[in-house]
């Protein structure tokens, strides 16, 4: 079977409740893989985990996985129980996430055990948001701005996804201090799938995630839609599953595109 781009399972149901995007995956005939995505965050207390299955190109449906055993082990010893709800997705509504705890993802198919750990960082504050409005090739574009000090010495990750008018969270850019370490730092966000237009209600979600969570998302934002085979993003969950387990410190900030050179942060 030749090699030919497809998609991993209902991937809309990413950041719990957050993202719908879909993840280039590189498939063929090969024995199926497990799927799991896991970004567990202090947003509330109802967390998400998706398990899945890759398919040849040629199935007619994406192979949710139902059967699983998925459980969350604090290093504080409380263990946290996700129960099925339905086309792979696995409940618990009693969980927030804390720093400073590490905690340990177990997922078990068919007597198989994919785990994977994963520890909140401190939360970066940004000091203002805006707007801006850029003439580009003669067309208006607008961008959201975060303005901010990045903590020097320490290693930073920033993921950003984006809700246009109330509408599913979605994808937009990873960011790292590598190069502004300690630095006043201002991250601009673009209408990476949907251009923000005036009069559009935005909300960015802004985690802080760790360097294998940042990993990921960078592999896929930089991945040629157009490539024949673009690969697996680098995930970080054993025993060969492809996807990613993260808890990441994570706030809302929501804006009103307007025809001006900014608006005031809600």
């Amino acid at each position: 079977m030749r090699s030919i781009l497809t998609y991993i399972a209902v991937v809309s149901l990413f950041f719990f409740n957050s993202c719908e995007e879909k993840i280039d995956i590189d498939l063929n005939d090969s024995d199926p893989r497990i799927v799991i995505e896991a970004n567990l965050t202090n947003e509330d207390r109802n967390q998400e985990i998706l398990v899945s299955r890759t398919v040849n190109f040629d199935s007619p449906e994406f192979d949710q996985v139902d059967n699983a055993s998925v459980v969350v082990k604090g290093s504080n010893g409380r263990n946290y129980t996700f129960t099925h709800a339905g086309n792979g997705l696995y409940t618990n509504n009693n969980f927030f996430v804390n720093t400073q705890i590490t905690y340990t993802l177990e997922v078990s198919v068919d007597n198989k055990t994919y785990s994977s750990k994963g520890t909140m960082v401190d939360y970066v504050e940004i000091d203002s948001m805006g707007v801006t409005k850029e003439n580009i090739f003669n067309e208006d574009y607008y961008f959201v701005n975060l303005k901010f000090e990045d903590p020097k010495g320490v290693p930073n990750y920033y993921l950003y996804t984006v809700s246009i008018n109330d509408g599913p969270f979605k994808f937009n850019a990873v960011q790292n201090d590598k190069f502004n370490d300690g630095q006043v730092v201002t991250h601009q966000i673009g209408g990476r799938n949907d251009e923000f237009k005036v009069g559009d209600k935005v909300k960015v979600r802004r985690q802080i995630v760790s360097k294998e969570l940042y990993t990921y998302w960078n592999e896929y934002q930089l991945t040629n839609p157009g490539s024949a085979a673009p690969g697996n993003p680098t995930g970080n969950i054993s025993n060969g599953a492809l996807g990613y387990f993260g808890i990441s410190n994570v706030r809302d900030y929501t804006v009103t595109i307007a025809d001006a050179d900014d608006d005031d942060l809600e």
